[in-house]
């Protein structure tokens, strides 16, 4: 969905792409590549389809999957 923003469920292409909110501590998806609360935390952003309610999960930055490679691989 978020190369095409064509629905792979429903074929709908009402897509929108929910970002992080950097600003909030528990904002979204999150994933964490440190003990410390505060610090690298890696956005995932939603992609939501709003024919069916279908969600895509994506780390769009290369770096950051390097990071999370690193961290859990």
């Amino acid at each position: 969905m978020k190369n095409t923003f064509l629905c792979p469920k429903c074929s709908s292409r009402h897509i929108v792409r929910v970002p992080d909110n950097p600003g909030r501590h528990a904002s979204g998806n999150n994933i964490y590549t440190s003990s410390l609360t505060l610090f690298k935390k890696v956005p995932v952003i939603r992609y939501v389809c709003c024919g069916c309610g279908y969600v895509e999960n994506w780390v769009e930055q290369p770096g950051q999957l390097a990071e999370i490679g690193r961290t859990f691989g």
